[in-house]
């Protein structure tokens, strides 16, 4: 009946520790207790479903190498400028990930390393709007995040 009755419990209880001890407080509080642990309860994400775990190592490591060359490579622009040839700029990279922890992985990778943004995910044509700092090629952008770690979060999560 309760998804999670130790927070029902408690949302309750805090309910009538703001609002006072009277049976129509309790009756309000109990109805708001019992929804918001339904809500909680739908927006409860499924369980990851990792089918190659030994290799997330080699995804950690590919991951932090790259932050650090990235962040290397943002301070010399922030420094330096940029070179000729070099801009910031929009790309959508098409996707084949479809899990949603893959994607929000990948979406952390992202953001995460200096001088890319994820920006958007377009669920009906699978594809991602980045923001690059440093961008000279489109293309290898794509085949970074396509071979580097797409590939490997397919691996990983199908």
């Amino acid at each position: 009946m309760f998804p999670y009755p130790l927070l029902t419990i408690s949302l309750l209880g805090m309910w009538v520790l703001l609002n006072g001890v009277t049976i129509g407080q309790v009756l309000l509080g109990s109805i708001v207790a019992v929804c918001s642990t339904w809500a909680l309860a739908a927006l409860r994400p499924e369980k990851p479903k990792l089918r190659k775990w030994y290799l997330l190592p080699k995804l950690f490591g590919l991951v932090m190498l790259d932050i650090i060359r990235s962040n290397i490579s943002a301070s010399v622009v922030i420094l330096r400028g940029r070179t000729r040839g070099h801009r910031s700029a929009f790309i959508n990279v098409p996707l084949e990930l479809k899990d949603p922890t893959a994607l929000a992985v990948l979406a952390v990778i992202v953001t995460g390393t200096p001088g890319s943004a994820w920006l958007e995910y377009d669920s009906r044509n699978s594809s991602v709007l980045l923001h690059v700092l440093d961008l000279v090629d489109e293309d290898e952008w794509r085949d970074l995040l396509k071979n580097r770690y797409e590939t490997l979060l397919l691996e990983i999560f199908s």
